[in-house]
């Protein structure tokens, strides 16, 4: 099954007040294994950076300036995105900038049914615990030592490790090729199992006898006849 698993940066809290959308970073996933294949875009929010958001992400209003607006490349990142489910932490905030900055592209919003909440994943697994992204890669023993500041590619990949840890932990995406399905475990009973019984490629073979010769019990007696001190002569 195809996922994609993302992470937004903004200009703020509530994108009905104004704030933007400034960055989007996406990894693939195909039965919770990363194909290498990504999305990642800044944008210019034609607005302010408010000091509080840029302490946060460190993107200033400066650098924005010069990237692309979103409308550019929105067909793009719809491509991307496909008709996967999307993977998000706090899913509701991003789902809200993203499809506001779809609408004011001109663009149809994203169904909320494709949303998947890391967040609510996490609270049902781990009642009462801190929920935090740092908090959960801490809890997986996730290396986050290169994450100085948020940003969106970033916290997508430092997510998607999460996410498998999650949803089963790795050996769920293990595979033969990238096509295979993820396995369900089906409880077998032995006498099921045919690995005795032959084929015509494979005769069946008589037992192999397993039981000491007379000679190989007679050189047996004269080894053990010779130990000397031995203990359970004592």
């Amino acid at each position: 099954m195809r996922e994609v698993i993302f992470d937004t940066e903004t200009t703020g809290l509530d994108p009905k007040t104004g704030d933007r959308m400034v960055e989007i970073g996406c990894i693939e996933m195909i039965d919770r294994v990363e194909t290498g294949r990504t999305f990642h875009a800044y944008f210019n929010p034609d607005r302010d950076m408010p000091v509080e958001a840029e302490r946060v992400h460190g993107l200033s209003a400066a650098f924005l300036a010069t990237k692309p607006r979103f409308a550019e490349l929105a067909d793009e990142l719809l491509e991307f995105l496909g008709d996967a489910p999307l993977v998000a932490h706090n899913a509701g905030f991003d789902f809200g900038f993203l499809n506001n900055e779809l609408e004011l592209a001109g663009r149809a919003a994203i169904s909320m049914e494709r949303m998947v909440d890391t967040v609510a994943i996490a609270r049902r697994k781990h009642p009462g615990a801190k929920l935090s992204l740092d908090a959960l890669c801490t809890r997986y023993g996730i290396d986050r030592s290169h994450r100085v500041k948020h940003g969106a590619l970033l916290d997508a990949e430092l997510l998607a490790q999460v996410y498998v840890e999650l949803t089963g932990g790795r050996q769920i995406g293990l595979g033969l090729a990238p096509g295979d399905a993820v396995p369900t475990l089906v409880a077998t009973s032995v006498t099921n199992v045919p690995w005795h019984r032959p084929s015509a490629d494979r005769p069946r073979r008589e037992p192999r006898p397993h039981v000491a010769s007379p000679e190989e019990l007679e050189r047996h007696r004269a080894f053990i006849a010779g130990i000397t001190d031995a203990i359970w002569a004592s």
